[in-house]
């Protein structure tokens, strides 16, 4: 990749994060972040000409990397910006764990499909990004070698949060879900309080569903 083509990327970012701040008022450092991921490397070769488009884009698996809108509006709300510890379940492309990587110190990303995560783990290297820490493993497991996390993010639906992952935030933290409720999905952001967990729904949505197991 030459370094010509690399500005032409990374110009396109920049214009990909101003037309989400259109939609979203973004953090600094979000906004930042977005700007500098460049999504055509995490989409499938033949869908690089959407790549900057304010879309979401199938992958392998029945799988979709979500709308960089999604990406943006559930990176803000959680608030991760100088976190120690990340935890996303539903690694899917990377794109999500890039875009943390430039905020916390630590991501944990678990995706239970093997050729997914197996080509995230190829980008995050290819790009440098060595904080990321990636496990082929059912997400609804948790990671609870690393735990606690001072937040968690689900890149798939789900309609409950199982306990054992709220049993891995931290006290404090913050954990962000797709939760499915009837026919619809609702961002809901989860904050982990002495007295019980907190819940606050932010959005409607469109995520994957959650799926038990792994698959080869």
């Amino acid at each position: 990749m030459s370094d010509f083509q690399q500005k032409i990327r990374l110009h396109k970012c920049h214009n990909m994060a101003s037309e989400i701040a259109d939609h979203l008022l973004l953090e600094p450092a979000v906004f930042d972040a977005i700007a500098t991921t460049e999504r055509e490397l995490f989409v499938p070769q033949g869908m690089r000409h959407h790549a900057y488009k304010l879309d979401a884009l199938p992958l392998m698996g029945n799988q979709w990397i979500s709308s960089p809108l999604t990406v943006a509006r559930m990176t803000q709300a959680l608030d991760a910006v100088g976190c120690d510890s990340i935890l996303e379940i539903g690694c899917g492309s990377g794109y999500q764990a890039a875009i943390l990587s430039k905020l916390a110190r630590r991501v944990f990303t678990i995706e239970r499909i093997e050729g997914l995560v197996r080509e995230a783990k190829k980008r995050f290297e290819h790009l440098g990004l060595r904080n990321i820490h990636t496990r082929f493993d059912d997400g609804q497991r948790g990671w609870r070698d690393f735990a606690p996390f001072d937040r968690i993010l689900f890149s798939a639906s789900t309609p409950k949060i199982p306990q054992r992952i709220f049993d891995q935030l931290a006290l404090g933290g913050i954990l962000v879900a797709p939760i499915q409720k009837g026919k619809e999905q609702i961002i809901t952001r989860f904050i982990k309080e002495e007295g019980g967990i907190k819940q606050e729904q932010l959005k409607s949505c469109l995520f994957v569903p959650v799926v038990d197991g792994v698959s080869h």
